[in-house]
């Protein structure tokens, strides 16, 4: 590991995802892994948009007690389509509701980004939205697609890293890695702004 590393801010993922691992390592800084124990309901009234930011926050400040030297990274992802927000859906039928209801349309995959720098308690927060064109599914290619990957913890039910991108016509907007959970192009700008050197 080169010599700079050694004066580089402990810098903390506040997630378990295997995903928002493999993101964070393709920056090439040392980081280590802390599970945010939270609540991740939306509020009553609250937009998906600010849901998405205001839970990378919370994941962010669950673990700060037991890293308050380090700058921690949280993040988050809600879709929804019009007033209707998709997140985890824990079930196969679930899945399939989801799937179903999202068939032709346009969803917005909201990610939320936060760095938190815990000794000073300064945070970063910005929403990061990708919008997503379904294709119009058959049922037979939502039961398929469902046997083959396992989609149940994460938001919308398609994992665009996986399989899933057989299910979208078009994806846009401004860092494909949001889609997938962690937004690096604010990510760096974030961590320039605590001083951490990136290329």
């Amino acid at each position: 590991m080169p010599a700079q590393t050694a004066h580089l801010p402990r810098l903390v993922l506040a997630s378990t995802s295997p995903f928002r691992r493999e993101l964070l390592g393709r920056l090439q800084l040392p980081f280590e892994v802390a599970a945010p124990d939270l609540d991740e309901t939306a509020l009553p009234g609250e937009a998906p948009a600010a849901t998405a930011e205001r839970l990378s926050l919370e994941k962010a400040r669950a673990v700060a007690a037991r890293f308050p030297d380090a700058l921690i990274i949280g993040s988050d992802q809600v879709a929804y389509q019009g007033e209707r927000a998709y997140g985890k859906p824990g079930t196969r039928i679930n899945a399939i509701r989801q799937l179903q209801a999202m068939r032709g349309k346009i969803v917005i995959f909201h990610t939320g980004l936060c760095l938190l720098n815990a000794a000073s308690g300064q945070a970063q927060v910005c929403g990061v939205p990708t919008e997503v064109r379904f294709r119009d599914l058959s049922d037979a290619e939502i039961e398929r697609y469902l046997d083959r990957e396992d989609a149940l913890n994460c938001a919308g039910s398609a994992k665009s890293e996986g399989l899933g991108i057989a299910l979208l016509e078009s994806l846009r907007g401004d860092d494909p890695n949001a889609l997938i959970g962690l937004p690096l192009i604010a990510l760096c700008r974030m961590l320039r702004a605590e001083g951490v050197p990136l290329p």
